[in-house]
């Protein structure tokens, strides 16, 4: 339960993180152009929060070197292909479907959140997979 909580957490400080990014983007201009600039820099910047969260305080991952965090981090990202287009279509979805100016960050943070959560299975089995002694238990 410890983990659902503090993953739960972590989940909604990067959701916090992408959409203030985004948000920030849109203040500069807030046209489709933009708004697909907001979803990258959110999605940048959401990424390596989650990444620095989820390989210290969930995953309890220490890498061995530069080579091995660019491999995890390589291998997280690629992780995230699936999450991120589940996230980018509830975005963008809700805000062409809605045409209202929050829609598109209640779509998501849904999005989101169907994404964490697939991340987390597809991270467990394929990311922080390999033997490391300077891991703790959960």
């Amino acid at each position: 339960m410890k983990l659902v909580i503090k993953y739960s957490l972590f989940a909604l400080i990067a959701t916090a993180i992408n959409l203030g990014t985004q948000w920030l983007v849109l203040l500069i201009r807030n046209d489709d152009l933009w708004l697909l600039l907001a979803l990258f820099a959110g999605t940048a910047t959401g990424l390596v929060a989650k990444y620095i969260l989820d390989k210290r305080w969930i995953f309890y991952y220490q890498t061995s070197g530069a080579k091995d965090d660019a491999e995890r981090f390589t291998l997280y990202t690629v992780m995230g292909l699936l999450t991120t287009a589940i996230f980018w279509g509830m975005e963008l979805s809700f805000h062409y479907l809605l045409a209202n100016e929050y829609a598109k960050y209640i779509g998501g943070a849904l999005g989101l959140s169907i994404g964490y959560y697939i991340k987390y299975q597809l991270d467990k089995r394929f990311v922080f997979t390999q033997p490391n002694a300077n891991r703790t238990a959960n």
